[in-house]
């Protein structure tokens, strides 16, 4: 059974040596842009005007600023560099900002209402519009260059939330792709001593508001968020084998799905919520099943003696793909759940493992090597056409937004294992330095309400 499992090498690195922010690091990510920044789109965001009483909360443009940044689409220009900090629309030289190849602009106030709460108003100007009239000398409010005016009432604690969500609407808008900041992202730490070496973490997208759900003095594995957002299934070693648990986030709650002889591994939840795709090696070698949540149902979808894991849904619930090292090395291979044919769809490389379809259904992301070198590829699913998106020697555990816009993946850098950002278009790349510690199996949840 062992020479069996050693049949698949690097998925099995793939599944066990991920990594990502450590605890400490969370609390204070700073991004190391490496490439695409000079290809951003410039914007301008003006720090928030404090107009109440006492002490302003945290600075709401800031945080605007840094996401817009992680995102790749956009280079916010740094303050000293605007060419003016108007307090209204009409107060704007829209040629100023123009000429620097500024086209939208973000400005906003704070205040403070009889209830403690702030009242926070917020524009994002189109600027490249506003040049067009100007010398028209018209009143720029009334020609419609606001693309938003919104205002929002919160508390203190809802600040980096309300911050994220202005975030989102502003590369909506900009973009016509849904922003994905108001997310979070589930991640295994591991920490050299302790008590309880193994904590399974989740967190905002940025790493605040870190809370463990659960710990352990056995190894945790292979998170995977449910479509609503709201639980979440992983695989612990507590009761020295595997099991699958699925946890509720916020209350703790917990149920184990499946605990058979010998492995339990890589849940992965249908897009609508109803199954689990699941990993067993109860007949012998892996083999892909699917769990019915409801019914208890559990349907055998792979067999022979080849090993086959990583089981990864279409966005239409039709189709899975999942790693086989049935033609001798890791492939992808796809999976139509109502026919049960079986295709294989990596023909590049000499290994592709670690599979995840695009939110939209026309790309995967997998872990592809070429050589010595283990890389995060993109594979058009129509043409075929493969782009490897990273250069280093070992990068893994890709993990796509759900906007499908960023892969975050783990990488080596230096000696250190740290976590990595690449644009879908392999133009943007941004590393996130950890202080201490080594976190694996990094998921990024769903979008939130």
């Amino acid at each position: 059974m062992l020479k069996r499992y050693k049949r698949l090498g690097y998925i099995f690195l793939f599944l066990l040596v991920q990594s990502l922010f450590a605890q400490n690091a969370l609390a204070e990510l700073k991004i190391v842009i490496t490439e695409g920044v000079n290809t951003a789109r410039p914007i301008g965001i003006l720090p928030f005007r404090w107009e109440g009483s006492g002490t302003p909360p945290s600075s709401i443009s800031d945080i605007v600023a840094a996401d817009l940044t992680r995102s790749g689409q956009f280079t916010p220009v740094a303050e000293n560099q605007l060419p003016q900090t108007p307090m209204d629309i009409n107060s704007i030289d829209f040629k100023a900002w123009t000429a620097k190849g500024i086209d939208s602009l973000l400005m906003g106030s704070v205040n403070s209402n009889a209830s403690g709460q702030y009242v926070v108003n917020f524009k994002l100007v189109d600027l490249a519009k506003g040049h067009l009239i100007e010398e028209e000398k018209a009143d720029a409010a009334s020609q419609n260059v606001l693309l938003l005016n919104n205002q929002g009432i919160i508390t203190g604690p809802q600040v980096r939330n309300f911050a994220h969500r202005v975030s989102d609407l502003v590369y909506e808008k900009l973009t016509g792709k849904k922003g994905a900041f108001l997310t979070r992202i589930a991640y295994v730490v591991v920490k050299d001593s302790g008590t309880y070496p193994y904590q399974l973490m989740v967190a905002d997208y940025d790493g605040y508001n870190e809370k463990q759900i659960v710990r352990s003095k056995e190894p945790i594995m292979s998170p995977n968020w449910s479509p609503d957002g709201k639980k979440i299934a992983y695989v612990s070693f507590e009761n020295k084998h595997s099991q699958i648990f699925i946890q509720d986030v916020a209350t703790g709650k917990r149920e184990v799905i499946a605990s058979y002889p010998r492995h339990n591994g890589s849940p992965h939840f249908s897009p609508d919520g109803s199954k689990l795709a699941i990993v067993l090696s109860k007949s012998g070698s892996l083999q892909v099943y699917i769990y019915d949540l409801q019914t208890k149902n559990l349907t055998k979808l792979t067999s022979g003696r080849a090993n086959n894991t990583e089981p990864f849904w279409f966005p239409d619930g039709r189709h899975l793909i999942f790693t086989s090292d049935r033609s001798g090395h890791p492939q992808i291979y796809k999976l139509d759940l109502a026919t049960k044919q079986t295709q294989r769809i990596t023909w590049q490389g000499d290994q592709n493992l670690g599979g995840q379809i695009s939110p939209n259904g026309k790309e995967m992301i997998m872990v592809s090597q070429i050589q010595s070198h283990y890389n995060i590829a993109k594979q058009d699913l129509t043409s075929g056409v493969v782009q490897v998106l990273t250069k280093t020697k070992l990068d893994e555990s890709p993990s796509l937004a759900p906007n499908g816009s960023m892969i975050i993946y783990s990488s080596i850098y230096g000696h250190n294992n740290v976590l990595s950002l690449v644009s879908i278009d392999g133009r943007f790349k941004a590393r996130l330095p950890m202080a201490n510690g080594r976190v694996r199996s990094p998921t990024w949840s769903p979008f939130l309400q």
